[in-house]
């Protein structure tokens, strides 16, 4: 009998246990900073395809965006304002106030505050390898 409780009071413990909600796959994380706008914070990887796919993943997930949706770049690399780490982009699914930019033609590097795509097209870079590990 002391076993069983001991057991189910473990079992109370782990489905008590807070759960991480903000993980992103490729080892990125995200944070909401309000209903529109987020954060990708990477943990190890760097790639810009790596942000795009957390950026598409926590639209998808969190914030009920379809596949059409858009994901705008608030702002390009800086620090992150919701967990104090040095690198963060900031994102949104909602159109920056003062317009969208001009899309750039060829691939840009980077992350450009007003760039977009849809969410498709940011979870296409999911299955993208770094070309360098």
């Amino acid at each position: 009998m002391k076993h069983i409780l001991t057991c189910a009071a473990v079992a109370a413990m782990v489905a008590a246990a807070p759960v991480e909600t903000d993980a992103a796959p490729n080892g990125y994380r995200t944070e909401p900073m309000n209903s529109t706008d987020f954060e990708v914070i990477p943990r190890a990887r760097q790639d810009v395809d790596g942000y795009w796919c957390a950026a598409a993943d926590f639209a998808r997930r969190k914030l009920g965006a379809g596949w059409q949706q858009r994901i705008y770049v608030l702002r390009g690399y800086g620090p992150s304002v919701t967990t104090g780490r040095r690198t963060a982009v900031q994102f949104s699914i909602k159109p920056p106030t003062g317009g969208v930019p001009q899309q750039p033609s060829v691939v840009v590097s980077g992350f450009q505050p007003g760039y977009s795509m849809s969410v498709q097209g940011a979870n296409a870079r999911c299955n993208v390898r770094p070309f360098f590990n």
